[in-house]
């Protein structure tokens, strides 16, 4: 049974004729309060140990926490900062980009500039070949012209007579028109 400061503070031990208290009465309580006192005892230690745990177990959390906390910090700040570093990256991959695009298109420019200029250049010597062409043609016709006349005219000097042949006797048609013409 567990004695509570009331049952303490209340018990009355009969008195001996003497004027005493009951010896046995007395011990008895005595024992009562000793053990009661002992459990007592045990269990504060108990809680005090227990307390202490915790205390220890609460140091230990807050410095979990505290360094969850750091962690989570760092870990933001490592994180922005790749953040930061890869929009960098991305700003600089997107100008070189940007600016080697741009050195495409002005080469490509150029390079359509000067193949116009060089189609230009043949069209104009296509031109001057075509004209030549057809003046040396001209020239040609004219002197075969000629020379027909003057062979026409004047007898022929020494000039073997050609050997009979499947070739045709000219090679220019007999109706007048113009073979090298287009």
């Amino acid at each position: 049974m567990r004695i509570t400061p009331i049952d303490i503070q209340q018990q009355h031990f009969k008195n001996k004729m003497m004027g005493g208290y009951d010896q046995d009465e007395v011990d008895r309580f005595l024992e009562q309060v000793a053990e009661e006192l002992e459990l007592l005892t045990v269990d504060g230690q108990q809680l005090r140990d227990e307390l202490t745990r915790t205390r220890l177990a609460l140091e230990d959390l807050q410095n979990r926490e505290a360094t969850l906390k750091e962690t989570l910090i760092t870990t933001q700040r490592m994180t922005d900062d790749l953040k930061a570093n890869a929009r960098r990256e991305a700003e600089l991959i997107i100008g070189n980009a940007q600016l080697r695009a741009e050195q495409l298109l002005q080469q490509g420019e150029d390079r359509r500039q000067k193949m116009a200029s060089e189609l230009q250049s043949l069209r104009r010597e296509k031109v001057a070949f075509e004209t030549n062409l057809r003046m040396a043609i001209a020239s040609h016709l004219r002197l075969l012209d000629v020379g027909f006349e003057a062979s026409y005219h004047e007898a022929p000097q020494s000039i073997p007579a050609p050997a009979p042949s499947s070739a045709p006797a000219s090679l220019l048609p007999d109706d007048g028109s113009d073979p090298f013409a287009y």
